[in-house]
């Protein structure tokens, strides 16, 4: 394993195969992998609409995952704090973001704590808003 400790979040609306694969491929990497799983208010406040599965059931169901050691509520965006709380080696995130003015910034505050971040391949064809999408058009 590289790493002692990983961190990843998300909403994890309508859990499906990205999520797992995402959850997978960072255990993968870490001796502990804690996750963070995005509040029903913070998503709103985020995206402007509400999750369809409900913050209390996604923790549920993200906390009943093997891959996953620990689940946190994450009620805000300051990731900093996490990591230096939980002395967090390495910060998992979809490859959509690399290269992102937000991400780049993250790399090098995560850099000066010794946290490395790592881009996990994005599942394709699957997301909570295809979901959605879906969901809408069957209606």
């Amino acid at each position: 394993m590289k790493y002692k400790i990983g961190y990843t979040t998300g909403v994890f609306d309508m859990f499906h195969i990205g999520h797992l694969n995402i959850l997978k491929k960072a255990k993968e990497q870490c001796e502990y992998l804690i996750v963070g799983v995005t509040t029903d208010e913070l998503c709103y406040a985020r995206k402007n609409k509400m999750p369809i599965i409900c913050e209390s059931d996604r923790v549920e169901i993200v906390s009943s995952i093997k891959y996953v050691d620990k689940v946190l509520l994450q009620n805000d965006m300051d990731k900093l704090k996490v990591v230096k709380e939980h002395k967090i080696n390495a910060v998992f995130v979809g490859s959509d973001w690399k290269g992102t003015p937000s991400w780049e910034n993250y790399e090098k505050q995560f850099a000066s704590l010794g946290c490395d971040v790592v881009y996990l391949d994005h599942t394709d064809g699957i997301s909570s808003t295809i979901l959605r999408e879906r969901l809408n058009e069957n209606e």
